[in-house]
């Protein structure tokens, strides 16, 4: 097993990395809010790759694909080197659907300074089709829309009761637990939230971050948007209100459906 850096001052994220899937080719995990899919920064063993090569005892797991630190959710690791490449090409060649849930401000959305708004069932206003030009420089930690051909795509819609995603027997349960803890956060609560389902059509950085405070609704805990909030990193009371909440795809290996659900919960204690 390779020899891992340790990183000194490394605060513990607190959180349970659950395993929701594994067979000889994958492990598929509900990543917590605060752990980073990889090693970056002052994070290194306190990162879900670093946590599943320990566990599984496994130096050469690698992931599909990536979800920022604060965002918690399904994601999906390659365990045999054989079908790596296989794996990670459903996510650059966009063959995945992937479904998010976030808490953001329950108000009328404002017009965005460039990009383009679609209304898909006029004149209601949601579910809409948001499109820009996103730019994420190095060195920057946000990311920004520009005038430019559109490269980022995201459709937005408000949250249902009974309705968060759809579900397959072969995650029934985890379905189940998302509805029961989730169904208070299907409307407009006394905080002022709403839950909105976001499905994103590329995989630009901060992609949904941005899209959603483009339209004056920046998703609730954000640090970086609509303005940069100086990190505590040992607390862990205040998390990014987005879940990766359904990944589906065909297993491009045994050639059958694939459906993982996260049991991660927004709002929790509001």
């Amino acid at each position: 097993m390779s020899r891992h850096r340790y990183v000194t001052e490394e605060p513990e994220v607190p959180f349970e990395l659950r395993v929701i899937y594994e067979d000889s080719a994958i492990i598929v995990v509900d990543k917590p809010h605060f752990l980073a899919t990889t090693p970056r920064g002052m994070w290194y063993r306190q990162t879900a790759l670093i946590r599943l090569r320990e566990r599984y005892g496994e130096p050469q797991i690698t992931p599909a694909h990536r979800l920022d630190r604060m965002t918690a959710g399904v994601v999906l690791f390659v365990r045999d080197p054989a079908f790596r490449g296989a794996y990670q090409k459903l996510f650059e060649r966009h063959r995945v659907e992937k479904t998010y849930e976030c808490l953001a401000p329950a108000r009328p959305i404002s017009r965005p300074r460039t990009g383009i708004i679609e209304r898909l069932e006029p004149p209601a206003v949601f579910p809409l089709r948001r499109r820009s030009h996103i730019v994420k420089e190095r060195r920057r930690l946000q990311a920004y829309e520009k005038p430019g051909e559109v490269n980022a795509e995201t459709v937005i819609e408000l949250g249902k009761a009974g309705n968060e995603v759809e579900h397959s027997s072969q995650d029934s349960d985890a379905y189940e637990h998302v509805i029961a803890r989730l169904s208070c956060c299907s409307s407009s609560n006394s905080q002022g939230l709403r839950r909105y389902v976001l499905h994103p059509r590329t995989g630009k950085t901060h992609q949904l971050r941005v899209h959603m405070n483009s339209l004056g609704l920046p998703i609730e805990g954000d640090d970086l948007y609509p303005r940069i909030v100086e990190p505590d990193y040992a607390d862990f009371s205040r998390p990014l209100e987005l879940v990766a909440r359904r990944l589906s795809f065909v297993d491009p290996v045994s050639g059958e459906p694939r459906v993982f659900v996260s049991r991660v919960a927004l709002g929790v204690g509001r």
